[in-house]
């Protein structure tokens, strides 16, 4: 016996998208610039950290890594066959990104509201919600 799918079955089924949401920490004071962390006070520092760890805690995240800055970058690219290393970042940017998440979500909005969440996003930086391709 062969088990036979509606196309109907298909359409009924909640899909959800993954996003990844980009951090572009711009000018968003983080502690590794402790000068610039340090215009902010102790409550500001513990709100920053407790609205990172609520976003991590969100049903749907898979929490991302941080990025050191962007000068540790080497950019690879090949030409005529041969590899080709440049240290460095690909493009000079002040909107480097500084780290990552994954969120499944229902829909962009969801994702929207999310990345509204995340401190650098007011703090001088920006968030960039971007769905994510499943091949």
């Amino acid at each position: 016996m062969v088990a036979v799918r509606l196309l109907e079955d298909y359409f009924q089924e909640e899909q959800t998208m993954k996003y990844m949401l980009m951090i572009h920490q711009g000018t968003t004071p983080t502690p590794l610039d402790p000068e610039a962390w340090a215009t902010l006070s102790q409550e500001e520092q513990q709100a920053i950290y407790a609205a990172y760890k609520t976003v991590n805690e969100t049903p749907g995240v898979t929490p991302g890594n941080g990025l050191q800055p962007p000068e540790t970058a080497t950019t690879v690219r090949v030409k005529d066959g041969k590899t080709i290393t440049t240290d460095g970042p690909f493009v000079e940017t002040k909107e480097a990104l500084n780290g990552y998440l994954i969120y499944e979500a229902d829909d962009l909005d969801a994702a929207i509201d999310l990345a509204a969440q995340i401190p650098a996003a007011r703090l001088g930086g920006a968030i960039e919600v971007r769905p994510i391709m499943q091949w």
